[in-house]
């Protein structure tokens, strides 16, 4: 399966001239020099730079937008800057700053992660569009109709788990996704499913519970007196809510919460943790290193 760059895809060109260049190569004397060489030669202006060199792995990373006033294309920087990675190694990705990610949301039954995405994405906070939302479940139906949207139910039991798992794949295919966000979706994927989604879906999950597995999580946090409770949001892999973290957050509670108030202060950070992370995966400020997430916020 392959992420489909259409004419709405952050690959595309723009019209404003504003673009992002994101790149990964050994750390070595010369890289900074060699790009902003690049940016002279084309007419390029700075608007935002990050970098980060890791000594424990020796890579760099590296985010810059800019802007250029002639008349050219992501393509054309595409074409022009392969001549300056290739020298060190590079991966790199050039597309239209702005360009929103196409985004796929799947959900189950909670739905207060879904609902603050679909806010944050009518108001204009998120740089994603949202063909559809998928569900295993009818319960989020009539929030997705309100705003607009697409919904697809796909029933998943234990006997029809690969056929669900191909109807998502059909999905993905039909409407040029980027990036699929889990937004309490209670379905374990297979191994084979997280690999073809390898950096590019994205889960929430109260791992700041590590204790308590299973079913009602925050509940069984109450009955132990935790003080804190939070939300861990990752890229998805083969290994259980155990992949490359991206954002994570806290919330200091006492013993005046009761089991619905602690319930309901963990799906607010949950929601907020979320949200965090998709706008920076949509913004391309996430980069993967290794195991790990370099962050440029």
């Amino acid at each position: 399966m392959s992420f489909a760059t259409t004419e709405t895809s952050p690959l595309a060109t723009t019209p404003a001239g504003d673009y992002v260049l994101v790149l990964t190569c050994p750390d070595r004397p010369g890289v900074v020099h060699a790009v902003s060489g690049f940016l002279v030669d084309h007419g390029g202006n700075i608007i935002e730079s990050q970098q980060f060199g890791d000594r424990l792995t020796g890579r760099f990373f590296m985010r810059i937008d800019f802007s250029v006033a002639g008349a050219t294309s992501a393509e054309e920087l595409r074409r022009d800057f392969a001549a300056v990675a290739d020298p060190f190694g590079m991966t790199f990705e050039i597309w239209a700053a702005r360009a929103p990610y196409r985004t796929l949301i799947m959900v189950s039954k909670h739905l207060h992660c879904l609902n603050d995405l679909l806010f944050r994405h009518s108001t204009g906070a998120l740089q994603i569009e949202i063909p559809a939302v998928v569900s295993n479940h009818l319960d989020a139906e009539p929030l997705v109709r309100a705003h607009g949207l697409d919904f697809v139910h796909v029933p998943v039991t234990p006997e029809t788990k690969p056929w669900a798992e191909d109807q998502l794949r059909e999905l993905i295919e039909k409407h040029g996704i980027h990036l699929v966000v889990l937004a309490r979706y209670m379905q374990v994927l297979s191994d084979e499913l997280c690999t073809e989604l390898s950096g590019r879906a994205i889960n929430i999950h109260h791992s700041f519970l590590p204790s308590f597995k299973g079913a009602k999580p925050y509940h069984q946090a109450f009955d132990r007196g935790v003080k804190l409770v939070g939300a861990t949001a990752h890229y998805v892999t083969g290994d259980l809510d155990e992949g490359p973290i991206i954002e994570q957050d806290v919330l200091r509670v006492d013993h005046n919460f009761n089991q619905e108030q602690l319930v309901t202060a963990g799906r607010d950070v949950e929601a907020q943790v979320l949200s965090r992370a998709v706008r920076w995966h949509s913004e391309s400020r996430v980069l993967l290193n290794g195991h790990r997430t370099v962050v440029f916020r």
